[in-house]
């Protein structure tokens, strides 16, 4: 655990110095929040979210992919010059497999994510708020399919634990599963990313309970890079509190929730892995509730969603919903750790 902090203060280090640097190159790219109105995920306008979220156009959207390239070049530096002096690098999984797919995760997702911000913010006349949903989910699904595909063909991974239930052997359901388990975290961690810090620090939270429970498995590789990736947020969770200087924008969005799940597959904890994101996965549920029902019942089942900005509208201010939401997101990392230990 010395050694995984210690990389974790590396990567913070190395993320503080680079990323002023990087806010000032968004500025000069115009890669920045528009000021157009935004659509909500079926293409409507958004008025409640346009009026409480006004202010911030403008500000640099992009951290993301700060953090996705510092950690993944970090990562794969790191765990070279290890092997080179022959430190342990004990893994679950054949190293190699469990490598490849988790930064194959973190940068494809990161890709899909980076595509969907230029669109939105360098648009045509027939494109103004990125892709489409439907797009946006079929890439998902697809990438979803080959890395769940990848994991029961080549790293024969087909369990998940069932609290107080044992272990679940799927067979090759698990590929369908998977698709479906990391596009759930990937949009559930895009939806939570609309104030200042609330994706972030959620993050940060869920990382450090990750960081804890692989420690305990002793699976090198995987909690190496959850203590690299971690460095990276914390160092943009100073800029990204309120008022943010820097968003995470799709490409971080896109990329940490689904490589959330895949870390979360590797270990078969996935269920008690969404019981520590729970925040992110309230933020998903009520956004799909809402879905449901202004498309096939043609009314809303909610007065508003996603839930932090239900709380912005009734009169909650933007850093109340931030800190609660932080501290909602520790009970249930030491809640769901609990639940991964039984």
């Amino acid at each position: 655990m010395t050694t995984l902090l210690g990389f974790l203060l590396f990567s913070f280090t190395i993320n503080a110095a680079l990323i002023v640097p990087f806010i000032d190159l968004l500025y000069r790219f115009r890669f920045q929040r528009p000021g157009r109105n935004s659509s909500d995920f079926l293409g409507g306008i958004n008025k409640m979210f346009n009026r409480l979220h006004k202010a911030k156009a403008g500000t640099p959207v992009g951290g993301g992919l700060l953090i996705i390239i510092s950690t993944t070049v970090l990562f794969m530096i790191v765990i070279s010059l290890l092997r080179l002096i022959g430190a342990d690098m004990s893994s679950v999984y054949p190293f190699n497999l469990e490598v490849n797919i988790i930064v194959a995760t973190f940068v494809l997702f990161g890709l899909l994510g980076l595509y969907d911000d230029v669109v939105k913010f360098f648009p045509d006349k027939k494109k103004s708020v990125g892709i489409s949903w439907r797009a946006k989910l079929a890439g998902q699904l697809i990438l979803g399919l080959g890395i769940g595909w990848y994991m029961f063909q080549m790293m024969g991974i087909s369990i998940i634990n069932i609290p107080f239930f044992g272990v679940a052997d799927l067979g090759w359901i698990f590929v369908p599963f998977a698709a479906v388990v990391i596009s759930l975290f990937s949009n559930a961690v895009n939806i939570t990313d609309g104030l200042d810090g609330l994706a972030g620090g959620v993050l940060m939270i869920t990382l450090f309970a990750l960081l804890i429970l692989g420690s305990t498995i002793l699976d090198m590789p995987t909690t190496l890079f959850i203590a690299l990736w971690l460095g990276g947020i914390m160092a943009f969770l100073y800029f990204n509190t309120y008022p943010a200087r820097i968003f995470m924008g799709d490409v971080g969005a896109l990329s940490f929730g689904a490589t959330l799940a895949v870390i979360g597959l590797l270990y078969g904890k996935i269920i008690a892995v969404a019981i520590i994101g729970g925040v992110f996965i309230l933020e998903f549920a009520t956004s799909a509730i809402q879905m449901f029902g202004k498309r096939y019942l043609g009314r809303r089942l909610l007065p508003l969603s996603p839930f932090h900005l239900f709380l912005q509208s009734v009169g909650w201010e933007e850093p109340k919903v931030v800190t609660r939401a932080w501290l909602a997101g520790i009970v249930l990392a030491v809640f769901g750790l609990w639940l991964a230990f039984l």
